[in-house]
């Protein structure tokens, strides 16, 4: 079972300033038409080739459009080794619902 954080929680992390990593899995496309302010972009496809640059002491936060990529990248980098993955429940459709109704829904 992968952790799992919702978008409540991801808002007051940022508010907070928290020390963790946003990442974004979506692809090009999806990313330029909208994002959470603050993330990082590392698209689903390129993830096995640059996950080594990520911090493996920081907590890191999966992001796709809906969790489902997301969950996936989240059970690689589980099993890379990396001990502080959440997935973020619902993705960006969730984010643009409950916290910025300004991100495009697509």
């Amino acid at each position: 079972m992968i952790p799992e954080v919702d978008v409540k929680t991801l808002e007051s992390k940022l508010k907070n300033k928290e020390n963790f990593i946003l990442l974004d899995v979506r692809t090009d496309r999806e990313y330029f038409l909208s994002s959470i302010e603050g993330s990082l972009h590392m698209p689903m496809n390129t993830i096995a080739e640059k996950y080594t640059s990520l911090d493996k002491d920081k907590e890191i936060i999966v992001q796709c459009k809906s969790g489902v990529r997301s969950e996936k990248v989240c059970e690689f980098l589980l099993n890379n080794n990396f001990k502080n993955v959440k997935n973020l429940t619902g993705g960006i459709v969730e984010w643009a619902k409950q916290i910025d109704p300004s991100i495009i829904i697509y």
